[in-house]
């Protein structure tokens, strides 16, 4: 199968691109430019210049491939809003491109897009009052597709997806840490994260695919909930700094942004995805995986 992939040199994104080329696949890779295309080429892809922010080069793309699978978002945390419309309209783009083709199309969404504060799974919908509200249109858009002759499914990934590389909310509690002095957690610290290692989720893209269900929603989620408090732990033992728990309104000015997203309590099943598509995580959780000198590197 020939695969388009948005988001080839990104932490995910670039996994995918491996796992699939590790199975056979082809792979043609969005390249904004010759630093991109350089890298996709390394990996074995083909490079496919376009940009995110211009529609019309993915749909191009997208016409000439057996399937799609599109990782790339734009996580401009002081500018959300702009994100998500770019993202979406990607969404349209492609999924105009393949409507009544019958190809498959894994688009990216996020367990924050669910209601908190109780077990979620996969047939739960996107609430737009959810932490990652911003992800709901292009969630909803992408489902919507199945309705138009394309086999779209979306990913739901969890806070922490984990490996060497992550730039994510883990390495930006770690640089808090540094910074403040102490490794903190919110309120008693038992609220949940769910986490997937990299390589892992990957392999659910892959999964997704070959064998996904049109207008299905998966959960990249191979630990339903790590502890919060277990997380600022490891963190506060490796950095050799003490561990504290602080109130929601202390948290505000300790965290900044990140701290609406570390006082989450989030627990997610992934049973179903599981059961559907045979996916089984394999490698370290993340209290393993975080537990590691390549975390703590300057």
């Amino acid at each position: 199968m020939r695969v388009f992939v948005t988001g080839a040199t990104g932490f995910v994104g670039s996994a995918v691109v491996e796992e699939l080329i590790q199975v056979g696949h082809q792979v043609l890779a969005l390249a904004r430019g010759d630093d991109a295309a350089a890298r996709v080429a390394f990996a074995g892809a083909e490079a496919h210049r376009g940009d995110l922010s211009a529609p019309a080069t993915l749909a191009a793309a997208a016409q000439a491939c057996d399937g799609v699978i599109h990782t790339a978002f734009i996580h401009d945390f002081s500018n959300m809003a702009a994100s998500a419309k770019i993202d979406l309209a990607a969404i349209e783009a492609i999924g105009a491109a393949l409507a009544d083709s019958g190809k498959s199309f894994v688009v990216t969404s996020a367990i924050g897009v669910l209601a908190p504060g109780r077990a979620v799974a996969e047939h739960d919908a996107a609430v737009p009052d959810s932490v990652g509200a911003y992800r709901v249109p292009s969630e909803q858009a992408a489902l919507a597709l199945a309705g138009r002759g394309v086999r779209a499914s979306v990913v739901r990934l969890p806070p922490s997806v984990h490996s060497d590389g992550d730039h994510g909310f883990v390495p930006a509690l770690i640089g808090i840490a540094r910074e403040k002095g102490v490794s903190a957690y919110i309120g008693d610290g038992m609220n949940r994260w769910p986490a997937v290692h990299r390589r892992d989720a990957a392999r659910l893209y892959r999964l997704a695919l070959e064998d996904g269900v049109a207008g299905t929603a998966y959960h990249g989620v191979g630990e339903e909930g790590v502890a919060t408090r277990q997380i600022a732990e490891v963190i506060g033992r490796r950095l050799n700094l003490p561990v504290v728990g602080l109130s929601g309104e202390q948290a505000a000015g300790h965290f900044g942004w990140l701290g609406r997203f570390f006082g989450t309590d989030w627990l997610a099943s992934s049973e179903a995805t599981r059961q559907g598509l045979g996916w089984q995580p394999a490698h370290p959780g993340l209290l393993e995986d975080l537990d590691r000198a390549a975390y703590f590197s300057d």
